[in-house]
């Protein structure tokens, strides 16, 4: 077995001697690239993004801009990443540094205040700023300022202001960072971090790192894996690690071992079938988003409201199910695409539907020797559909509420009702009661307005810092006659 390293701005630094749990932020910390900052130790403020080389949607590589904070800096074995001082150009002793573009305009307009979260935003911004199908830059027309072409969240060079979603900047700079963002033009052929886009990412290596009794396994296959789960019903299974990584830096979490899954070639599958779409448990958000392209309506409403960017360029959907919690973004809107989870052990595979799946609290009938493989959505899809998230914050929030909705609505008349609720039972649950007041019946006002009523009463919704039952029950109603109104007005326009 190969000694556990990493490529740091190009030079190989071994893992050793950091503990297993030891996060990619304290590891490049500790070997003096401070530029990496710890902000909130919860994937919340981006202070400590790093870029990271992984598969390419439209590339062989993309350069992925990664909570450092949550990522063990085990689970980096073999892979090559950026941090915020490896943008720049460092010539010969004496010689100025060359800033990276993004550096630059950072720089020059002002974007960066008191400075401790300015490399976070960089690294995100270079993640833009390398995305390939990004499109050219736009000169603006003469007197015009850049940042007033295109519109609020786009600029006219491409940039999407959401991969900026997960950054915090605490001195209220966001417009001059703003400005940069939009000012940015394309990479330089001679690029070598875009040079690099054309080539392969490192390729998956076996990991076993133990230090101090605790160790960080990665297998090859996905039948090695199941065979370890089998013997070792105690690891803890991680993919962008953007849960277990809160649990390390908050909760003190310490496991004795830990199985990474987030590289195994058989959960990272997407193929579109006759009559489902399967997606493997191991692509991260971003990965599904981008290579599903809109096709899942519904999914496609769901993921700019799930936490950040930074947060679904590592989290996964095996993740969010796994584990179990009743208020995972993802469940609602599956629960609404009527999907079904495709499980795996030692022994083989078993499918189960996501309405069956959750049996209590963070309970579920998978067994610790159990993975969830991949996630099947039937086809056809229904045609309307909405995610309704009621959070404090518009993004990157814990929700009160989540409500996904899918319906099939035939010469006015509801055929099919298939609603998912987050948020207010212990488990993620299906709307039963709702679906059989709308189905069968004429979609208008007096219809959604009964069931409406009934949407209020589903579940046992609890009073807590983030709302209070009686709040969640008024939202549910709430959701049901935004949807009507939102489907009307469609109609009408």
């Amino acid at each position: 077995m190969v000694a556990a390293r990493i490529t740091v701005n190009g030079k190989e630094a071994p893992i050793s001697p950091a503990a297993p749990h030891i996060t990619a932020l304290d590891f490049l910390r500790e070997r003096g690239l401070t530029g990496t900052k710890e902000g909130c130790a919860e994937g919340e403020c981006g202070a400590c993004s790093v870029l990271v080389a992984r598969p390419g949607v439209n590339k062989p590589t993309d350069w992925v801009s990664v909570n450092a904070c949550l990522v063990p800096a085990a689970a980096l074995d073999g892979q090559e990443i950026i941090t915020s001082e490896g943008l720049a150009t460092v010539g010969d002793p004496g010689t100025p540094v060359a800033l990276h573009p993004v550096q630059e305009e950072m720089a020059v307009r002002g974007g960066s205040q008191c400075g401790y979260c300015t490399p976070g935003f960089i690294c995100s911004m270079a993640a833009e700023y390398y995305r390939p199908n990004r499109c050219a830059h736009e000169e603006p027309a003469d007197g015009a300022d850049s940042a007033g072409s295109g519109d609020a969240e786009h600029g006219p060079n491409g940039f999407d202001l959401h991969a900026l979603s997960g950054n915090l900047c605490r001195c209220t700079g966001y417009r001059p960072i703003r400005d940069a963002a939009f000012a940015v033009g394309a990479p330089a052929d001679e690029d070598p971090l875009a040079q690099r886009r054309e080539q392969s990412p490192p390729a998956p290596v076996a990991t076993e790192y133990t230090q101090d009794g605790s160790s960080f396994l990665r297998k090859n296959t996905l039948a090695e894996t199941l065979q370890l789960l089998r013997e070792r019903p105690d690891a803890v299974v991680v993919a962008g690690s953007t849960d277990y990584g809160v649990e390390v830096n908050i909760r003190s979490r310490r496991a004795d071992c830990v199985v990474a899954i987030d590289r195994l070639p058989e959960l990272r599958e997407l193929r579109v079938e006759s009559d489902s779409i399967l997606i493997g448990a191991a692509l991260t958000l971003t990965e599904i988003e981008r290579r599903l392209d809109g096709d899942v309506p519904l999914l496609a409403e769901l993921f700019p409201q799930f936490a950040s960017r930074l947060i679904r360029n590592g989290a996964t959907f095996g993740g969010n199910l796994g584990t179990g919690s009743p208020i995972g973004d993802s469940p609602p809107v599956l629960l609404a695409l009527e999907a079904s989870l495709v499980l795996a052990d030692a022994d083989g595979e078993r499918e189960v539907p996501l309405a069956d799946y959750f049996t209590g609290y963070r309970q579920s009938v998978r067994r610790p020797d159990e993975l969830i493989r991949a996630v099947r959505i039937p086809l056809p899809l229904s045609p309307v559909v909405a995610f309704h998230k009621i959070a404090k914050r518009r993004f990157d929030d814990i929700s009160s509420v989540a409500v996904g909705f899918a319906l099939d609505i035939e010469d006015g008349i509801v055929r099919k009702a298939r609603i998912g609720l987050g948020g207010v039972a212990a488990t993620p649950i299906r709307s039963l009661a709702t679906e059989a007041a709308l189905e069968g019946k004429p979609w208008t006002a007096g219809t959604v307005e009964a069931a409406a009523r009934e949407l209020r009463s589903e579940g046992t919704p609890m009073s807590d810092h983030r709302a209070s039952s009686l709040y969640r029950s008024a939202m549910l109603g709430q959701s049901l006659l935004k949807l009507y109104a939102q489907t009307t007005e469609a109609v009408s326009s």
